[in-house]
Parts: structure tokens; sequence; C-alpha cells
């Protein structure tokens, strides 16, 4: 049920200038018909207290009316689910976030000597940097940080609270996350860019006459982060927030559109573009990922997709096994912590057993019953290529590298390479080639290569005589399309560094691309070195094709 907070939030958010011009005249009557229903439901429950406490007659219609009221106002938010997944409504929240920093709401709370106030504050603090670092507004997380972290000092030297240590983490936590990109770029006064990597218009290669892909969307997706010592923030890994971004499609104003000469209210409105829906889940058990995965399942449309994104400490199989089925190669990690069996929590087991606390192969089986996607990003990927489609519905699994070179910096605590690779591809190629920072003009250059990059590769995926139809029937989607390109330059790149020598060092899939048609085509290989030429760093590359190392 929708708390309080969120009903005087929607109310600020619709009295407020600036952020109702973004909400379309329809999204605008749900928020009213919430609000009535909101109000209503509270005016009918609390003249239930009025009610006498004796008999039972009386009672009867009261209930049934409040009952009627809750269970349509439970209705309506199924029907509406507000903000899911929806990038334009982040824009609201910072609005109404702004607009309490603006005008001082909580200016007389350290005046008090109530520390319950204060904590109040401290967590909009968290949850207004949490809204920011989403929409990056980098500048703002800085201000909201540096006031955060003066709160705390104050908080702590006026209270002496037993929570101390995890306000003093959380700041910990949001500077380490700031932090988390290896390259920066920088204007001419040396200032920094903040990139986003949210789909825009002309992000994904578009789909040109002749190519033949099929129809299906990206309907859901699942977002699990399980990775140990990687940043986070709140219940965010660095992983995730970057898998997150990968699939949202950049804020639209909807009123500026509608405001372009020539644009006509019924024909030419523009269409609003959905993002998938997406569940983020940190560090579930079986249980609740299980859970999590059936319900999404379940209400998948139909000619959709689910993605299902697995960033994990990989879990491998003990001793020796005389089949090699679905639970015979590990798979990843999923918490033990709540999972409790007869009073105790497990953690021995008999060497002959498989994990239990660990997602296997086999346990997705049901699931491909439908489209599914998978991205698994762990020291055991290579689990998830041991796949047997079953129902003959379109499958792909893209799979991470399970080790990198040594000669590379570790920097699994500030996220994975592979994940960057899918989210921020050049600022990956920037730093596997040793590169900390650039100027926005090469940047800018570089990304303009990149998209020519993608388009050719596009090429190469619908051209292919010998690809599987799987990836095919995944490329009419743009985010799909997307991260297949972006997988594709990953591998190629890694496939002609120096330094990525063993065959660990490379993601693969199931199913197999053709190799000499994508990742080792000598036409994709000319397109890395002249984008390491342009960056002056070929030398850390291979001159010849794949065959001649």
């Amino acid at each position: 049920m929708f708390s309080y907070r969120t009903e005087f939030a929607l109310k600020e958010i619709m009295s407020s200038g600036g952020a109702e011009d973004d909400i379309p005249q329809g999204e605008r009557k749900t928020v009213t018909d919430f609000c009535y229903l909101l109000d209503k439901s509270k005016q009918l429950f609390n003249g239930l207290r009025d009610l006498p406490q004796y008999g039972q007659k009386q009672w009867q219609s009261y209930f049934g009316r409040t009952f009627d009221v809750y269970t349509k106002l439970w209705k309506f938010q199924q029907q509406h689910r507000l903000r899911t997944s929806e990038t334009s409504y982040l824009n609201e929240a910072f609005s109404f976030y702004s607009a309490i920093r603006q005008r001082s709401y909580y200016s007389q709370v350290n005046k008090e000597d109530r520390p319950e106030l204060v904590v109040k504050k401290l967590r909009y603090y968290a949850r207004f940097i949490v809204v920011c670092l989403l929409l990056n507004k980098m500048d703002v997380v800085k201000d909201l940080v540096k006031e955060l972290s003066d709160e705390i000092e104050d908080y702590t030297h006026r209270f002496n609270t037993e929570d101390q240590v995890e306000w003093n983490l959380v700041l910990q936590e949001v500077a380490a996350f700031i932090e988390a990109d290896p390259v920066m770029v920088l204007n001419d006064d040396n200032t920094i860019v903040i990139t986003s990597n949210r789909l825009a218009e002309t992000g994904a290669p578009l789909l040109e006459q002749g190519m033949i892909v099929g129809q299906l969307s990206l309907a859901d997706a699942l977002i699990i982060g399980n990775c140990n010592n990687q940043v986070k923030f709140s219940e965010l890994t660095v992983d995730m927030f970057r898998m997150l971004q990968a699939l949202e499609r950049e804020p639209m104003n909807l009123a500026s559109q509608m405001n372009k000469p020539g644009m006509q209210e019924s024909a030419d409105k523009p269409t609003r573009r959905e993002n998938p829906h997406k569940y983020l889940l940190y560090k579930p058990t079986f249980s609740q990922l299980y859970t999590f995965l059936a319900a999404s399942f379940k209400e998948l449309p139909a000619n959709s997709v689910l993605l299902i994104y697995l960033s994990a400490t990989g879990v491998f199989p003990t001793g020796r096994s005389d089949s090699e089925g679905p639970y015979d190669f590990g798979g990843v990690l999923t918490n033990s912590n709540r999972d409790i069996i007869n009073g105790d929590a497990i953690h021995k087991r008999n060497q002959s057993h498989k994990e239990m606390h660990c997602l296997h192969p086999g346990d997705l089986y049901p699931f491909t019953r439908k489209p599914l996607f998978i991205i698994v990003d762990s020291s055991n990927s290579v689990a998830y290529k041991n796949f047997t489609n079953l129902f003959g519905q379109p499958l792909v699994c893209l799979l991470s590298p399970t080790a990198y070179p040594k000669a590379l910096q570790d920097q699994s605590q500030r996220g994975s390479l592979f994940t960057l690779f899918l989210n921020n591809p050049l600022m990956a190629f920037l730093f596997v080639s040793g590169l900390s920072s650039m100027r926005r003009g090469l940047w800018e250059k570089c990304q303009e290569y990149l998209r020519k990059i993608n388009r050719d590769i596009a090429q190469l995926l619908t051209h292919s005589r010998s690809i599987d139809q799987a990836f095919l029937q995944f490329f009419g989607d743009e985010f799909l399309r997307l991260l297949l390109t972006r997988f594709i330059f990953c591998s190629a790149t890694m496939r002609m560094h120096k330094i990525f020598r063993e065959t660990r060092n490379y993601p693969e899939s199931y199913p197999q691309l053709p190799r000499d048609e994508t990742v080792e085509n000598p036409h994709l290989q000319k397109h890395i070195l002249e984008l390491a030429s342009i960056l002056d760093v070929r030398n850390v590359f291979l001159e010849s094709t794949i065959d001649d190392y």
C-alpha cells in the first residue's frame, strides 16, 4: 500500500511548477484518482473508530464499505504501477527532494533534542543522493555528501547513539561509489564531464533495410548483485547500477516535444517510450530470487523477453561427477544468511551433494519456456555455457571472462570490466588501454567512431549465414541489440589485446557465435586498431589477425 509520504509526494509534485509539465494528461488523471481513493479509504477507516464497541450488526455495513474502497485502491495500484521503471519520474522525485532542501523543511530539527528526527533528516539525504546518482547529477551529489557529512558529525556529537558507525559507513560507501569509474572525461578547464550511459535516440544501431530480425521486445529484467566486497550504496552495487542504466532510456521531456513547431495533439503526438520493468535484488536468497523470477515469468506479456542479469561470486563443483548435467558445473552464489532449515543455518554439506545456495543452470530450465536473455558476470560464468534449449524458445547467454590478466590492475571492487563494456564500452576500452583521463573533444570523436563500429557489427550479425537464429530473434529490440553489439565489441577487443592471452580471459556465449564472422572478423579488427590509433594506444594491441597469434 502507498504510504502517506507517497501521497504527500504525489500532491507536492502535482502542485509544483515545472515537474507537472512532464506528465501527460492521462497520467495526471491517474494520480488524481489515486489520491481520491486514498483519501476516501482513510476517511472510512478513521470512521470505524467512532463506532460503538458493542453489538455486531451496526459494524457490518461500515466494514463492507471500507473493505470495498481498499479493494478498489489495491486494484488501482495493480493496474497503474506508478513510477515503475520510468526514468522521467526520477525528475519528479528530484524536484520533490529539491523543494524540501530549498524550503529548509528540516531546518528546525537540529534545535530539538530528538535523535529520531535527526535520523529522518539523514535518511532524506541518503534517498536524495540515490536519486541524484541515478540522474548523474554528480555536482549535486557532492554537495549533498558534504551536507550529510556535516549532519552526521553534528548527530554523533550531540547524541551518543549506536548507529554512528553505520552512518559513517554510508558516507564511505557513497564516496567509493562516486569514484568507481576508472576514467575521467575532462573539459578544457579540467572540470569533470558527467557522461550518461542510458539509451539515447541514436544509441542503438538502426535496423537497415534487408535486416531480418525478430519482433520480440524486452519487457522484464531481473538485476541481481551478489559479489563479495564490491562497492555499493544502499542496496545497489556498481555492477547493478551500470546494468540498470544500460536498460533505461534517456528521460524525455514530453512537454517540450509537444511544443515543437508543427506537432499536432493527436496524430503527431510522440509515442511514450517504455523501459523494461526491473527488479533489483541485492544478495537475495535462492527462494527470494526464484520467487521474483517466477512472478516475472508469469506476468511476461506475449512476444516479450525476460532478461536475467547475474553479477555474483562463482560457485564451483566439488569432487568429480560421472555425469555432465545442468547441476554438475556449479553456478553463482545466492545468499545463505536467511535460509534456515530446522532452525539452524546450513554451513556444511556432504561433498557428494550439490551446493544448495547456488543458482545452477538447471534452475533456469523451467523459465526457458519463454524467450530468455541471460547475462552472467562471474568467475564461474562458463557453467551457463552448458545449457540445453528444451522448449525451442529463443535463448541466449552472454558470459563474462572467468579471469582477467594479472597485468591488469585489479578493479573488481569498483565493478566488473565485462559489465563496464556492456554499460560504457568506450570507458572500458580506455581502461584496458591504460588511459585514466581524456579531453571531451577526443571523447566525443571516439564515441562517434564507436557508433560506426556498432553499425558494422549489426551488419555482421544480420548478414551472417551461420549465426544461431536466437541472436536474430532478440535483435529487433533496441536494448538487446545494443547489448549484443557491445558484447561482440568487448570480445573482439579482448582477443586483440596483447595481455589477454588465455581462453579464460575471453567472453563466451550460448549458443556460440561464429567467430570468423563476428568476434574475429578482420573488418572489425581493423576498426579496433583504428580506434586505438585515434587514442594513440595502438601499441597495446596485436597488429595481425587472430590467425597469426
